[in-house]
């Protein structure tokens, strides 16, 4: 992937948008999830993906958020605290004709220990690493009722999954390393 002074690009890798280009701002925190990764991972979830609906809490580039989309999610929720990324996403779905997205610049914490009464079938959980973001909001997943009884729910970190601290219900369907970071999907059964 390509770096820049102004930012970084992300390529769509499937579906119906496979190839298509965009850029993303440089933010502290901001790892893009690699061609790579995205590619396992969109493997593991394509029987579970068409009609879905995603929530992506950070959204950072828009890469996974993108992705689902181009690959036949249903609906997505998208949050960042960011507003040059929540703007710069609103820009490259306005171009892509999208109305199936919707973008809430919020801290991620702070908007999954609200209550939720719809249920989401798939969850991306890719926070910013050493600021201690991710355990909390698998947790308010959990307890706040914002997963579907038999949700996925992709993580990225800088431990390994065995390490991490999650709902008992909660069963690592997979796991892989790319350089320094785990990624891991789960299954959570109710």
């Amino acid at each position: 992937m390509a770096q820049q002074s102004k930012g970084g690009q992300l390529r769509i890798i499937g579906g119906e948008w496979r190839s298509r280009r965009f850029t993303f701002p440089d933010a502290p925190g901001l790892r893009p999830t690699p061609d790579r990764v995205r590619e396992t991972l969109f493997n593991w979830l394509a029987p579970y993906l068409p009609g879905a609906r995603v929530l992506d809490p950070f959204i950072g580039s828009g890469a996974l958020l993108l992705e689902a989309l181009s690959r036949g999610a249903g609906s997505t929720v998208g949050l960042d605290l960011n507003p040059i990324a929540v703007t710069t996403l609103r820009g490259h779905l306005d171009e892509l004709s999208c109305s199936s997205a919707q973008l809430v610049q919020q801290d991620a914490l702070v908007y999954l220990n609200q209550k939720e009464a719809l249920a989401f079938d798939i969850v991306f959980l890719d926070p910013p690493f050493q600021k201690g973001l991710l355990e909390p909001a698998c947790h308010a997943l959990e307890t706040q009722g914002w997963l579907a009884e038999d949700a996925w729910v992709y993580t990225e970190s800088e431990a390994r999954p065995s390490a991490l601290t999650l709902p008992t219900n909660w069963h690592l369907h997979r796991e892989k390393k790319a350089g320094s970071v785990h990624y891991a999907l789960w299954h959570r059964m109710a």
